[in-house]
C-alpha cells in the first residue's frame, strides 16, 4: 500500500476522489473523530477533488437525525459533530461533492442531516461512471448472504415501516434498542465462522456482472481481489486506532482514490487503495 500522505505532498493535483468507510465515528473514541477531521483538511489541499465518497458506517450508531437536529444553538456549539459538519461544509463550497451511502450501523442516517453541509445521501449499489469504466459501490453488507440470520435482520431494518416505527420512539427509548442491537450483534459474531461473515463469491460476481469493478467496504478486509478473470474487488479498510495505550496513538486506514494524471486525457483515471494514517 501507497501511503496517502505521499499522494498530497507530490501528487496533489491528479486526486479527483476520495472513497471512505466504516469509520464507526462515536464521542466514545475522539481520536477517530479527529483523525476524520484531519483527512478533511488534507481533502481541502487537493486542488481538483471533485468527490468525497463515504460508503458506510461513517458513524458507530445513528439513532437518527433529529438526535443532532433538535438540539438546542448551545448544545451545538459544544457538540461533537459540529466540526465535523463545519469541516465538510467548507469541503462543499470549495466544490468538492460529498456523496454519503449508508452502512448495518448507520442505517438511520437521513438527508436532512446531509443537508446540514450541502451532501447528498446515496442508494447502494451506485454506478460511478469515469470515462469508460464503471464502478459499482456498496457498503458491502449485501454481498454477505452466507450470514442468513444477519440478512434476515438487515432486511427487516432497511423496511421504511421498521424505521418508520424506530423513529417515532423517542431519543432515549431508541438509545436502548441500539445498544441491545449493538450487545447481541457482538455476541452472534463471536460465534460465526469468518468465512460467514465475508463475501459470497457468487453474489460478487453477479454484483460486478454489469460494471468493471466493485468496490466496498464493511467486511474490515481491505485488499484488491480479483473478482473475475477481469474485474477487480476492492475493498476499503476500517479505521483503526493504533498504540492506544502509549502518548502518540496512530489512526490507521485503507481509503480509494481515483487519479487522474494531470498530463494525460482527463476520462482516464485509475483507482488505487492506500493507506492514510494520523497522529492523535
Amino acid at each position: 500500500m501507497q501511503t496517502f500522505n505521499h499522494l498530497i505532498t507530490t501528487r496533489p493535483h491528479e486526486v479527483r476522489q476520495v472513497f471512505i468507510s466504516d469509520l464507526h465515528l462515536s464521542p466514545e473514541e475522539p481520536a477517530l473523530v479527529q483523525a476524520f477531521l484531519a483527512l478533511l483538511d488534507d481533502c481541502l489541499a487537493l486542488p481538483v477533488l471533485k468527490r468525497l465518497f463515504i460508503l458506510g458506517d461513517w458513524f458507530e450508531v445513528w439513532i437518527g437525525d433529529d438526535a443532532y437536529l433538535t438540539l438546542s444553538d448551545d448544545a451545538r456549539q459544544t457538540h461533537w459533530l459540529t466540526p465535523l459538519i463545519a469541516k465538510l461544509k467548507q469541503l462543499r463550497i470549495k466544490g468538492c461533492e460529498i456523496l454519503v451511502m449508508h452502512g448495518n450501523r448507520d442505517f438511520l442516517l437521513g438527508q436532512p442531516f446531509c443537508n446540514l453541509f450541502g451532501g447528498e445521501l446515496i442508494d447502494e449499489p451506485y454506478n460511478l461512471a469515469v470515462g469508460q469504466q464503471h464502478y459499482r459501490l456498496e457498503h458491502g453488507d449485501a454481498l454477505c448472504i452466507d450470514d442468513k440470520k444477519y440478512q434476515f435482520f438487515r432486511k427487516i431494518m432497511r423496511n421504511r415501516l421498521t424505521q418508520w416505527y424506530l423513529l417515532n420512539k423517542s431519543l432515549e427509548k431508541r438509545l436502548a434498542i441500539a445498544e441491545k442491537m449493538r450487545q447481541k450483534s457482538q455476541q452472534n459474531n463471536a460465534n460465526k465462522a469468518a468465512h460467514i461473515m465475508d463475501v459470497n463469491d457468487e453474489a460478487v460476481i453477479q454484483a460486478v456482472a454489469s460494471s468493471n469493478a466493485l468496490l466496498h467496504g464493511h467486511t474490515h478486509r481491505p485488499d484488491i481481489h480479483q473478482a473475475t478473470t477481469d474485474k477487480k474487488r476492492y475493498v476499503l479498510g476500517d479505521w483503526r486506532l493504533l498504540n492506544k495505550d502509549t502518548r502518540k496513538p496512530t489512526v490507521s486506514a485503507v481509503i480509494g482514490v481515483m487519479i487522474t494524471n494531470a498530463h494525460s486525457d482527463s476520462n482516464k483515471a485509475n483507482f488505487e487503495l492506500v493507506e492514510f494514517s494520523s497522529l492523535v
